[in-house]
C-alpha cells in the first residue's frame, strides 16, 4: 500500500473536521448504558471506538488506514484487534478517530504548533465523533505530547528549571485525561474504556542518538505520565495495558525504521493485550513500579 495515500486523506479530513466539530462538541444523544458491564458474551455486539494519534492509523506498519477508514486489511493495532475479536465469534463495529501528530488536548496542540505540525487534538477532534452507541473506547495518548515537552525545552522552555516544566505540564496532560474520559462518557455513558499507558519513551530506538538531558526529560514525561496520570485510572469500567512494564514493548525488533512506530510485529503484540483488556473478567492492573521506569540515570 501507498503510505501517503491515507496521511493525505486524513489531512484533508482535518479541514472537515475544523467546520464539524464547532457543531458537535461533547454532547449528543446519549442512549447508551448508563452503568459499566462485564466482558462482552461471547457472540456479542462490540462497538468500538479508538482514540489514538498515528498509532491508531497504524503508521510504520505494512497497510496504513486514513480516518474513519474501514481498512479491513489495516495492520495497525485498532483494526488487527478487531480482527482477532471477530475471529473470536464478536461482532465488531469499527470507528477508527486516529490522527497522525495528534495531542491530547489544545494546550498541547498550541505548545507543539510553535516548533511542528500539529493536525489535531483527540478533546477537540476525536472525542466528538466517539458514537453514543460505543461499548468499548480505546484511548493511547501520550507518546507525540512528550515529544511535544522535549521539543519545546529544546527551545528553552522551563529555563533554569526543566524538571519543574516536565512536572507542570505532566500535570496538565492529567487535567487534559480527566476531560477526556469525562468526554467519552459524555457521548457514550459508561463503556468498557482501555487505555494504554506509555513506555519509556527515552528507551526506544528513535532516541538512542539523542542527548542525555533529552532522554532523561523523555523519561521523566513519559513515566510521571505512566505513574501519576494514566495508572490511577483503572477502575471496574477501565482497563490498563501496562507498556511501561511490559519488557515486549522494548524489543527494538518491533520498531519501524523511524524507531518510533511500531511495525506489524509491534502492533500485533498491542492488539493483543487490548483484546485481552476487552474480553478478561480480570485484566492484570499496571505496576506501580518496574525497571523500566529508570532505564536513564
Amino acid at each position: 500500500m501507498n503510505r501517503r495515500t491515507p496521511i493525505l486523506r486524513i489531512v484533508a479530513s482535518c479541514i472537515w473536521l475544523a467546520a464539524v466539530t464547532a457543531c458537535d462538541k461533547l454532547g449528543g444523544d446519549k442512549g447508551s448504558p448508563t452503568g459499566p458491564s462485564g466482558p462482552p458474551t461471547a457472540g456479542s455486539s462490540i462497538t468500538y471506538a479508538a482514540i489514538g494519534a498515528s498509532d491508531a492509523n497504524g503508521l510504520g506498519s505494512s497497510a496504513v488506514c486514513g480516518f474513519l477508514e474501514a481498512c479491513p486489511s489495516g495492520m495497525g493495532y485498532v483494526p488487527v484487534a478487531a480482527r482477532q475479536l471477530r475471529s473470536q465469534g464478536f461482532t465488531v463495529n469499527l470507528t477508527n478517530l486516529g490522527i497522525p501528530t495528534a495531542v491530547i488536548g489544545p494546550d498541547f496542540q498550541q505548545l507543539g504548533q510553535r516548533y511542528r505540525t500539529i493536525l489535531g487534538n483527540f478533546i477537540d477532534q476525536e472525542v466528538p465523533f466517539v458514537p453514543t452507541s460505543a461499548t468499548v473506547v480505546t484511548v493511547f495518548a501520550g507518546a507525540n505530547d512528550v515529544n511535544v515537552i522535549t521539543e519545546a525545552l529544546g527551545h528553552g522552555a522551563g529555563g533554569s528549571d526543566p524538571f519543574g516544566f516536565i512536572d507542570s505540564q505532566v500535570t496538565a496532560f492529567g487535567n487534559d485525561y480527566a476531560t477526556l474520559l469525562q468526554g467519552i462518557r459524555s457521548r457514550a455513558g459508561q463503556p468498557h474504556i482501555v487505555l494504554l499507558n506509555l513506555p519509556n519513551l527515552a528507551a526506544l530506538p528513535y532516541l538512542s542518538g539523542a542527548s542525555a538531558a533529552q532522554r532523561q526529560a523523555a523519561q521523566r514525561a513519559a513515566v510521571g505520565m505512566t505513574r501519576t496520570v494514566i495508572n490511577p485510572l483503572i477502575s471496574a469500567s477501565v482497563s490498563v495495558v501496562d507498556l511501561m512494564c511490559d519488557s515486549r514493548a522494548y524489543n527494538t525488533s518491533i520498531y519501524s525504521s523511524d524507531g518510533f512506530h511500531p511495525n506489524d510485529a509491534g502492533y500485533a503484540f498491542i492488539a493483543g493485550e487490548v483484546v485481552r483488556a476487552v474480553t478478561s473478567a480480570s485484566y492484570p492492573a499496571p505496576q506501580s513500579s518496574c525497571a523500566q521506569m529508570t532505564i536513564v540515570p
